[in-house]
């Protein structure tokens, strides 16, 4: 009876957070109807899910454990468009060169860029973390 009712209550709580994540994305999809920007739904339900958690409306714990799941998922959905892609090697075979160097260029631009974001924010943070601490010895 005890393990019956943990049991509901974890089903529960997965559905529970499984709903928060489509209440987000449903609200993405109404905003990508409404507004007349090049944005994705899916980007804007993500843009929407962070407001929520950064703000604190949203608990991490609301969503985390369904969020894991989905994540663990994920290489699922890589399988269909692998499919589709040896599908359609009779087409590719004669620029796979030209598909390859686009590959790889912009893997390498996004790294370069996604790098240099991270450290000009370690920065930001750091230094913002210093003047707060030499505030603090300058207060005392």
């Amino acid at each position: 009876m005890i393990l019956k009712m943990k049991r509901r209550g974890l089903v529960l709580r997965y559905l529970r957070q499984f709903l928060w994540i489509i209440g987000f994305t449903l609200a993405g999809e109404v905003l990508h109807a409404a507004v007349p920007l090049p944005v994705p739904a899916a980007v804007w339900g993500l843009v929407l899910l962070f407001a929520a958690l950064e703000s604190g409306k949203l608990k991490l714990s609301s969503v985390q454990d369904c969020g894991q799941f989905l994540l663990g998922l994920m290489p699922v959905l890589f399988i269909a468009p692998s499919v589709d892609l040896m599908d359609s090697w009779p087409l590719l075979a004669s620029v796979w060169p030209a598909v390859l160097a686009i590959i790889v260029l912009s893997t390498v631009v996004v790294f370069a860029v996604s790098g240099l974001v991270t450290q000009g924010l370690l920065e930001a943070s750091s230094q913002t973390e210093n003047a707060a601490q030499a505030e603090e010895v300058s207060d005392e």
